[in-house]
């Protein structure tokens, strides 16, 4: 027996270390992963940091001690190539660049390993297509020099260099990992089979003219769009491809308007803008706005709904990012809300219609990105959103109120007129914040980019000195997860700003303002086209890459028509939030199903009302231009 024991203990010796044998690579590779964690959230942590600092110090030189900084804009543009694609790195180290996943989840298990390979390659040969570009791009950069800093714009530049570089050995680190060696010939296979069709079909391609967009922005983005390809990696590819083998160019264009498309300075406001919402949950600012107005009304039925409304109207008005509103609003509110006997999908819907709502109030993430690639004035923009907001939101409590009838109104007794005083008061530096964002920027104190390090220095002393919340040790994550969504936002700006160039060149823009013009109905067709149009868009593309892809087609038929240019962002805002919120494949609505913490099937047939609700907001700001018009003058 003992023989036989000492036998089998050295067969599992043997066994085991054969095992350990065939995990060296991936324990390599873990290794790998871990370092390259490390050198790249720390310089993109630093770069959030040294951003906020530059803009402040900038605002602070300017206003305060009247002794502008000549350079402060300068490096801060320097700079913010860098973080993008730090940010981006980091978005796919983490998987989170956007992505459409409603039908690659609907697949067996064996199929979505093998699409997520595809993926993976797909984003590998678009980076080594866009390396080489990128390089004699940053030569011919090197002859540019900065006005005040007099520094080669190559150094800039090379931060795309650099990211490209990274993304590709996480992308190669990845394949390795998560795949069979069988899917991976098998996805590169379909891969090159799919890029040899293509070289072979260039004449027919040609012969196509105008109509070979349809195989590459349609066809070609629709089908890596359903495959779960992330976004800006599917734009990308349609352009690359595109003018290689339909229209052929030099790539480096491509490279160029990437760049153009994602490093202008007003875009520095969407990382800003994302790291003061992160802070507000952290300071505690968003908890005490909602426990005020939970004072208030939270006793009523159907109370904390309204709360819930309030709250993301109010919160919206400060982070600008609907994800870290949804983040800041929903783990104060949902656990009471539950207790009361709220159904958890619910709880979802109506997360996910304040959000849609919301989409219009400053400083909007939105808002700010088709300022910057339509050219509309911010300031109108701002003073312009508040009122349509204001219709979707009065739309949804209506609806609220008939649905919550039957709900119980809550348990002990209403707050007294003291409890609601002291609770204004504790409010009273959070409920501060947004008219002090909104007043910064009305007053052209600061831009809507600097305005987000008023708001996040602001915030941080709240936190430190008054509700004493402030949670070091967060501070590292909340700054990595600034840069990842931020870079994740603006891959998919750069690509799109890339395709849009694609199909100017091509004609398409010209064809589409003629055809759009020629609408039946004059104006009012028009919107009610691009109410469907951006609805579709929505759900199928998120909100960010349709505004940037057909914000600046669209813009100059609407004032060809006569339509005013906020109007028109209003009625596209809001149309692009119903499509961005509504199932089966919105992103946002998974999104908010996921920090609900409930399932899809418990809240797809709640959400219905609640866009309906919207929509009839979003038929009135389109039919009343006052709504969107009426406080510019």
């Amino acid at each position: 027996m003992a023989a036989t024991e000492g036998t089998l203990t050295a067969d599992a010796v043997g066994a085991s270390q054969s095992l350990e044998t065939e995990r060296e690579p991936i324990r390599r590779f873990d290794a790998v992963d871990r370092y390259l964690k490390w050198i790249t959230e720390i310089p993109a942590a630093l770069l959030v940091i040294t951003e906020v600092g530059v803009l402040l110090a900038g605002v602070v030189a300017r206003y305060v001690l009247n002794k502008p900084l000549l350079w402060s804009d300068e490096l801060a543009e320097t700079l913010f190539l860098w973080l993008v694609m730090f940010g981006s790195v980091i978005a796919l180290r983490r998987s989170e660049h956007m992505r459409m996943t409603a039908i690659v989840n609907r697949l067996p298990l064996k199929w979505q390993r093998w699409t997520s390979t595809t993926a993976l390659l797909v984003v590998g040969v678009v980076l080594l297509i866009l390396l080489p570009n990128a390089k004699d791009y940053m030569v011919t950069q090197y002859d540019i020099l900065t006005p005040a800093m007099q520094i080669h714009d190559a150094y800039r530049v090379l931060g795309m260099v650099v990211g490209i570089v990274l993304m590709l050995v996480i992308a190669g680190v990845r394949i390795v990992e998560e795949a069979d060696w069988r899917g991976v010939a098998g996805a590169a296979g379909i891969v090159a089979l799919v890029g040899v069709a293509m070289a072979l079909a260039r004449p027919e391609f040609a012969a196509l003219g105008n109509l070979s967009l349809a195989v590459f922005f349609l066809g070609l983005v629709g089908v890596c769009v359903a495959a779960g390809i992330p976004i800006a990696f599917c734009f990308a590819l349609a352009t690359l491809t595109y003018l290689t083998f339909a229209a052929p160019t030099t790539l480096s264009v491509v490279v160029g308007q990437m760049d153009q498309g994602m490093s202008s300075l007003e875009l520095l406001a969407v990382p800003m803008f994302v790291l003061l919402g992160l802070l507000l949950e952290m300071t505690g600012i968003a908890r005490v706005l909602v426990d005020f107005l939970a004072a208030l009304v939270g006793r009523v039925r159907g109370g904390l709904s309204y709360v819930l409304l309030g709250a993301m109207f109010l919160i919206s008005g400060i982070s600008g990012s609907k994800a870290a509103d949804q983040a800041a609003v929903a783990p104060v509110l949902f656990p009471e809300m539950k207790r009361r006997g709220a159904n958890p999908g619910e709880l979802v819907a109506q997360l996910a219609a304040s959000a849609a709502m919301s989409e219009t109030i400053p400083p909007s993430l939105v808002l700010i990105i088709i300022a910057s690639v339509t050219g509309v004035s911010i300031a109108s923009l701002f003073t312009g959103g508040i009122m349509p907001a204001f219709v979707a939101g009065l739309a949804l409590v209506i609806v609220t109120f008939f649905r919550s009838r039957g709900e119980k109104s809550g348990e002990g007794p209403r707050p007294t007129a003291a409890q609601i005083a002291r609770a204004f008061v504790i409010a009273i530096p959070g409920l501060l914040l947004p008219f002090l964002v909104r007043y910064f920027v009305l007053k052209g104190i600061t831009t809507a980019t600097e305005v987000a390090t008023i708001g996040i220095g602001y915030s941080v002393i709240v936190g430190i000195f008054v509700y004493r919340r402030f949670q070091w040790r967060r501070v590292l994550p909340i700054l990595v997860d600034t840069a990842s969504l931020s870079g994740a936002i603006l891959l998919i700006i750069g690509s799109a700003t890339a395709m849009a160039w694609a199909l100017t060149q091509a004609g398409f823009a010209q064809s589409l303002a003629d055809s759009m013009s020629k609408v039946p109905g004059g104006a009012g067709g028009f919107l009610a086209i691009s109410i469907v149009v951006f609805i579709v868009l929505g759900s199928v593309l998120e909100g960010i890459p349709a505004i940037v892809l057909f914000g600046p087609l669209l813009f100059p038929i609407a004032r060809e028509l006569h339509i005013n240019d906020v109007h028109y962002t209003m009625v596209v805002i809001l149309s692009m939030g119903i499509g961005l919120f509504s199932p089966p494949f919105g992103v946002g609505f998974y999104q908010s199903v996921l920090i609900g913490r409930s399932t899809t099937d418990a809240a797809i047939g709640r959400m219905f009302p609640y866009l309906a609700a919207v929509a009839v907001a979003l038929v009135l700001v389109a039919a009343i231009p006052w709504l969107s018009t009426g406080f510019l003058h």
